[in-house]
């Protein structure tokens, strides 16, 4: 028994030491996580005041009108930080009105019948939005007029600049935390690539197109966290352990991200690696023409076999005559059509990718002006004229961006005959930009000479910024028809202006003078001004070189010169294989002309072009009979201004965080998209023949999304409802027009007795005027009748 009792005492001294290992264990493991929190809490505090103090960790700046509880607007500086909303009189930062925390808030797009664009920032549950200080501590913002206290109404000054601040104000709403890592990290680096001339903010798309973060899926997964959310080493290995040991709940916990919402942080889908997007096909270019710089590049000797077709042709002519409608012969033609010399000014879009993101409004339109001139030095050896276009004639290419890794698309279509228009479009999104307008080539006779006139504007729009840059095009003279060497040069004056920024550019293509020397044939000269101030002038040759002269500093610097390494930087052009193109298309159209004017059979090639020609001419008769106009397949003109506008245009900003690629596929210009955004597009009138477009699966294009079919019967009970009050609204309508028909009928009545009155009143008074005469006759008789007697 003793041992027994012994026994079991001893067991129960070996249990007691135990519970107290577990709790020592336990208190220490609370001081490990206690520890942990207020690291992680000193972590949070310094990654939002860092955000807030860093200058250099900015998503948006600019200026903004907000709306204040009196209904009135006041103009203040708007600074977006991930996080927070900084709100300033200046925009030197120095008066602070308030903080907005955007940790609560919700943002939605307000209509307005004023000019600009307007969205709201509210709490839904109608809470305080502001911070209780300022960030570097104020306790009272600067006095500006009373703003609500749950909710802020912004307006922008354009549509580009509001959608733009939308966009930010949503990537700062759900990924706030993220993009805290990423800024404070990444924009301390690119601090030092940003000017200094102006506030120290960095481009919102360029920080990400630089980052190239629009690969990363934002979303709240355990794979993107970030290492230094671990405020202890054996913390982040256990996690990695967990992460290795577990990898089937990682897929599972993916797959749940990938079904939520669109609201939520992690709506972006991955794509199918498997999945094959249908766009057209295109290959580089194999062959192009460069002719030299200079003179000699621009002249050509016609044979006594062409001069007698020359004089030929110009007894159907008169000076002055406009020759669109003259068939000209086959030698003096470009073996390719009009449509396609337009695109030579592409060949250094890259010019735009860099003014697209240029910080500077003067550099901006230095860089413009830079890649207009570019568009010229590509010329044919002699003097050649491409084939005029025959009505709905298209032409598609596309340019490779090596640096940007993207596109830039250009499509075209003769849209009339007579007269002859051009339409063309160029969209590169990722980079930025895109161009449009119509060209109306004439041609006019002068005797010795004759002038090519490109009648026309075109439209260069950066989409991040709303900026549009409205320029002309110069004319081609040539000259030496019946004596001399023909000569073909550029004359005229081009404005290129931006009336967002004020900035505009002058230049003049100068002609050869009749007692010049080489030295001043295709001479330019030009200004960049702002407003009225003369900022810089252009002087040079636009084949060649040219020189900048600053004349603030007096620096006379080099602008432009299409050296030998310039020209083998330019961007590769791809075209549509001649197997790929429609019946329509240009190379295909024009292929045996150009087939026998390679070859130098000039009969078969004016044969080939008789067919072309009679059979345009064959189908506007049959039009004319059936009285049918001819519809464009990718433009359409606008009634009111008559430009013509590129169906499926999308000048959207590029969202790096939705959008993947652009592509075209049947000339229709879209974007692949991770998932599908409403389009905002102006209501335009549509055609009987338009062909409604299905748009691929995750691509974005400007057609209007159509509603699903599989609608539920609260939908189609919707559909009634709004049917009904357009017929109730109509009814209303029919009546009010009704009674305004019947009181005008009443004021025709009540005019038409009125009328009756006056012109009674009117012949009575006309009768006892011609009384009065009669009376002052015989007076004046009586009186000249008692003079004689008298007398």
């Amino acid at each position: 028994t003793f041992f027994m009792v012994t026994g079991f005492e001893r067991g129960k001294e070996d249990l007691l030491p135990l519970p107290l290992k577990e709790d020592s264990h336990s208190i220490s493991k609370s001081k490990v996580q206690k520890k942990n929190y207020r690291e992680e809490k000193k972590r949070a505090t310094k990654e939002l005041l860092s955000t807030i103090t860093d200058p250099s960790v900015i998503v948006m700046a600019d200026w903004l009108k907000i709306r204040g509880t009196l209904k009135s607007w006041t103009k203040l500086w708007c600074v977006l930080k991930p996080g927070v909303l900084l709100i300033y009189k200046t925009h030197k930062n120095g008066q602070w009105v308030g903080t907005v925390l955007l940790n609560a808030c919700e943002l939605i797009e307000r209509p307005s019948k004023k000019d600009g664009f307007c969205f709201k920032l509210f709490h839904p549950l109608e809470q305080s939005i502001w911070a209780v200080k300022g960030p570097k501590g104020e306790a009272v913002g600067s006095i500006t007029q009373p703003l609500p206290s749950s909710h802020l109404i912004f307006r922008a000054a354009s549509e580009s600049d509001g959608r733009c601040w939308m966009d930010a104000l949503e990537l700062a709403l759900k990924c706030s935390s993220l993009l805290k890592r990423t800024m404070i990290r990444e924009g301390k680096d690119d601090m030092s690539t940003v000017g200094t001339g102006g506030e120290h903010s960095i481009n919102f798309y360029s920080l990400l197109r630089a980052h190239n973060i629009h690969g990363f899926q934002f979303n709240d997964s355990d794979h993107l966290k970030d290492p230094d959310l671990y405020s202890d080493k054996s913390d982040r290995e256990g996690e990695q352990d967990h992460e290795e040991s577990d990898p089937e709940g990682l897929e599972k916990s993916e797959e749940s991200d990938s079904d939520t919402s669109e609201r939520q942080d992690d709506s972006y889908i991955d794509l199918d690696p498997n999945e094959h997007l249908r766009e057209t096909p295109y290959l580089e270019q194999s062959q192009e023409e460069l002719g030299e710089a200079g003179e000699a590049a621009q002249t050509e000797t016609v044979s006594e076999e062409n001069k007698s077709l020359i004089w030929t042709l110009l007894k159907q002519v008169r000076p002055g005559m406009d020759l669109s409608k003259v068939v000209l012969p086959t030698f003096i033609l470009e073996p390719r059509s009009f449509l396609d010399k337009l695109s030579d000014y592409y060949f250094h879009a890259d010019f735009l990718s860099e003014a697209a993101i240029e910080e500077n409004a003067y550099n901006r339109m230095k860089k413009v002006v830079k890649w207009y001139i570019s568009g010229f030095y590509k010329k044919p050896k002699g003097l050649k004229k491409p084939y005029n276009p025959i009505i709905g004639e298209t032409f598609r290419c596309m340019w490779l961006h090596q640096k940007t890794n993207s596109k830039t698309f250009y499509m075209a279509e003769q849209v009339s005959h007579h007269p002859p228009v051009s339409a063309f479009y160029v969209s590169n999104r990722k980079d930025g930009f895109c161009l449009s307008g119509s060209i109306l080539a004439k041609s006019k006779f002068y005797g010795n000479s004759l002038s090519a006139i490109l009648d026309g504007e075109a439209r260069l729009t950066f989409l991040n910024r709303g900026e549009d840059y409205v320029m002309n095009m110069p004319y081609a003279h040539c000259k030496g028809i019946l004596y001399g060497t023909m000569t073909l040069e550029l004359g005229g004056h081009v404005t290129i202006a931006c009336e967002k920024t004020g900035y505009s550019a002058q230049l003049e293509f100068k002609l050869k003078p009749f007692l010049g020397s080489s030295d001043c044939v295709n001479q330019i000269s030009g200004k960049i001004k702002l407003g009225k101030e003369v900022l810089a002038t252009l002087e040079g040759h636009w084949d060649s070189e040219i020189f900048i002269n600053d004349k603030k500093t007096g620096i006379v610097d080099t602008f432009w010169n299409p050296t030998t390494e310039l020209r083998q930087s330019r961007l590769t052009r791809c075209t549509v294989p001649l197997e790929e193109q429609g019946e329509s298309e240009s190379e295909r159209l024009w292929q045996h002309v150009t087939r026998a004017i390679n070859n130098k059979d000039q009969t078969e090639a004016t044969n080939e072009k008789f067919i072309l020609e009679e059979a345009q001419r064959k189908s506007a008769r049959e039009r004319k009979a059936k009285c049918e106009e001819w519809s464009p397949a990718l433009f359409e003109q606008d009634p009111i201004t008559g430009e013509w506008h590129y169906k499926y245009a999308d000048t959207r900003p590029w969202d790096p965080l939705n959008d993947l690629i652009q592509f075209e596929k049947d000339g229709c210009i879209q974007t692949k998209v991770r998932h599908r955004t409403p389009m905002v597009t102006v209501p335009k009138r549509k055609h009987k023949s338009d062909k409604p477009k299905s748009p691929e699966s995750g691509c974005s294009s400007p057609e209007p999304d159509h509603q699903d079919s599989s609608g539920s019967e609260r939908h189609k009970s919707k559909h009634n409802n709004r049917l009904r009050k357009k017929g109730a609204d109509l009814s209303e309508l029919q009546s009010a027009i009704e009674s305004i028909k019947q009181t005008q009928e009443d004021i025709n009545r009540t005019i038409t007795v009125l009328r009756s009155r006056a012109a009674s009143r009117v012949e009575g008074s006309s009768f006892l005027q011609q009384r009065d005469y009669i009376i002052i006759i015989f007076l004046i008789f009586l009186q000249v009748l008692i003079n004689y007697i008298f007398k």
